[in-house]
Parts: structure tokens; sequence; C-alpha cells
């Protein structure tokens, strides 16, 4: 029987991992309107079409996830025999893109679903199994793509639909971190698993407003389970809010006590220049994937961030509920990562 202290339950929705569990590296792939924006000299791969060499968008979605786990894998040095599990999941029915992509890799796969929270949950879940001692190591993925998420959830891009200014610009990209004990890498030190929050909003096209909620509830909670605050952190961000409902988290969450306003920002706005036409802001689990796996893991082990809080945001849309008549459920995971030895 093994003498290592069970995983620490602080409460009912938030996780501590005792373990030394670490983001020990990532990678990640994106496509051309996320290779022009601010962060595109820490990006791995950029593919410099929307189709990324292949017949389909669904293909190329499959290509970017493909790319980021191994680049991610070439970057870390070991092969797929080496990983215990991926964790991993996309925007697709049936989670098609993470099928395809574990099917080429032969490692296990538990696929996962949290739309665009999915960040955190994967990554959430193999902190627990690595810090549990089910796996040595594990990777956490997710991809989106602008094309094929249009597709699915609202208009082909072909159509040409009229969007307004609260819509958001999915990002086309996959992210990958690899999870293990000790090593270099920040550590992963709690994750907060957010509840099912549904404020009645029924607009697919302003998903800021139907997502700010289900943010403050997580942070909130995290907040209360750690006896953290704001102040505990260098940098809170959130996965894709954008400009809509990043102002909303930040007054929910003052009218609760807790000033984010000097720490916060918000991935959806980070991941594009203001003069990228990107309506809102960005939006997809590549948002929070792709930006937390570049700039927070580089800004981390740089020593220019000590302590990032990662909240990532999901909308639970479906077409078939809402065009029923149904509002979007929605939820939020967070991860929190600590830098330094």
């Amino acid at each position: 029987m093994s003498n290592n202290p069970p995983v620490k339950r602080v409460n009912r929705q938030t996780w501590h991992f005792d373990q030394n569990v670490r983001l020990q590296s990532s990678a990640v792939a994106v496509g051309p309107k996320e290779g022009e924006g601010p962060l595109a000299h820490l990006f791995d791969k950029i593919h410099d079409d929307m189709y990324a060499g292949q017949q389909t968008w669904e293909d190329a979605e499959r290509q970017l996830m493909e790319d980021a786990v191994n680049t991610l894998l070439q970057k870390a040095g070991i092969t797929g025999k080496d990983v215990d599990i991926i964790l991993a999941g996309d925007l697709l029915n049936q989670n098609i893109t993470t099928n395809f992509t574990a099917e080429k890799l032969t490692i296990p796969l538990l696929g996962m679903y949290g739309a665009c929270s999915t960040s955190m949950l994967t990554l959430a879940n193999a902190a627990a199994l690595v810090n549990a001692g089910y796996a040595n190591k594990a990777i956490a993925a997710c991809s989106s793509h602008n094309a094929t998420a249009e597709r699915q959830y609202r208009y082909p891009t072909e159509y040409g639909g009229q969007k307004p200014p609260s819509a958001q610009w999915t990002v086309t990209g996959a992210g990958a971190g690899l999870v293990g004990i000790g090593g270099k890498g920040p550590r992963i030190t709690y994750a907060t698993m957010g509840k099912v929050v549904d404020m009645g909003i029924k607009d697919p096209f302003d998903m800021g407003t139907a997502m700010a909620p289900a943010a403050a509830s997580t942070i909130q909670t995290h907040f209360q389970d750690t006896g953290r605050s704001p102040q505990s952190y260098d940098l809170i961000v959130t996965g894709d809010l954008a400009a809509v409902g990043y102002p909303i988290l930040k007054e929910l969450m003052l009218t609760e006590g807790y000033d984010m306003d000097q720490v916060y920002n918000d991935c959806g706005l980070m991941i594009y220049s203001p003069d990228q036409d990107v309506f809102a802001g960005g939006s997809g689990c590549a948002s929070s994937a792709v930006v937390t796996y570049s700039y927070i893991l580089d800004q981390l082990n740089r020593g220019l961030l000590k302590n990032v809080l990662v909240c990532a945001t999901g909308a639970l849309l479906s077409p078939v509920s809402t065009q029923q008549g149904n509002s979007i459920p929605c939820i939020a995971h967070a991860v929190a990562l600590e830098g330094g030895k």
C-alpha cells in the first residue's frame, strides 16, 4: 500500500494537488488569423491557410491537434509510449477531432466535452490522475476551428450571414500540455470545477453575456475554498468572455467584494490585435488553450508571473435545443498554476 497522502479535497468543488504535479511541457498550433496576432512569436506552428494542407475543415482541425500533440512530444523528448493517457476534447459532435487524433497516437484516451471550458477540464483531470498515481504522464489537449464551429453551431461560413457586434470569432488552433510529477514547469496547485449556470440567455451570438455568470460562480468558489483573493494572483484569465463578457464578470465579482481590475484579462482579448476583424473577440476551447500553453507558460517559466488562475469558460450550446426555445447553460473550470522551482 502506498504511503502517499490522498488527494486533498478542499471542498465540494475544489481539489488541491499535493504531489508536486507540474505542467512539464506544452505546444500550440494555430491558423493564419491567430498567426497574425500579438502572440504569434510564441506559437509552435502556424498554418498559412484554414485548411492546414487538408481537404476539409474538419480534417484541418485534426491536423491542428496532431501538430500540437506531436510537437509537445518532441519538445519533451518522449514518445507516445511514454504517456499513460491523453485527456482531450473539441467542439464537434462526438468529439471527432479528438477520436481520430487519438487513433493515430495510439495513446489511451479519455474524451471530454466542456465546450469552451475543455482546456481546463482536461488539465484539471489530468492533474488529478497524475496526483493520485493513476498515471505517470498525461497529456491534456483540445482544439477548435472557426469554420467547423460556425457550421455546427450557427451558419456555414459560405452562407455569409450577418453577425452582431456581440458575436465572437472561434479560434482556429489546438493546444496540448504534458502533466507529470516533478521536473521543470509550473506547479498545478488547485482546480475548481464549476457548476452549470443558466441565466436564461438564448442568443447564440452573445456568448460573453451567457458565460460571465458561470465564470463568476467558479472564481468566487475558488476564492472561498482556498482562502485566496484576486491579490493572490499576478494574473487571472478567463477563456473567452471577450469584450462583452469581460466587463460583466468584473462587475459581478466586484458586487461580491472581489476587485479583479488590476489582475484580470481574457484570452479572447489577448489572442488577437484590436485591428483584427473578430467582432467582440476570440472564442472556442482553443482560445484559452492557445494562450495558456504559449504565453502564460512562457511567463511562468521565465519568472515574469508567479501565480496564475486560468478559468476556462464554456457555453454548452446545442443548436437543436436553442431552436426549440431553450436557453444556453454555461460552465467554467479553473486551474491554478504556480511558477518557480
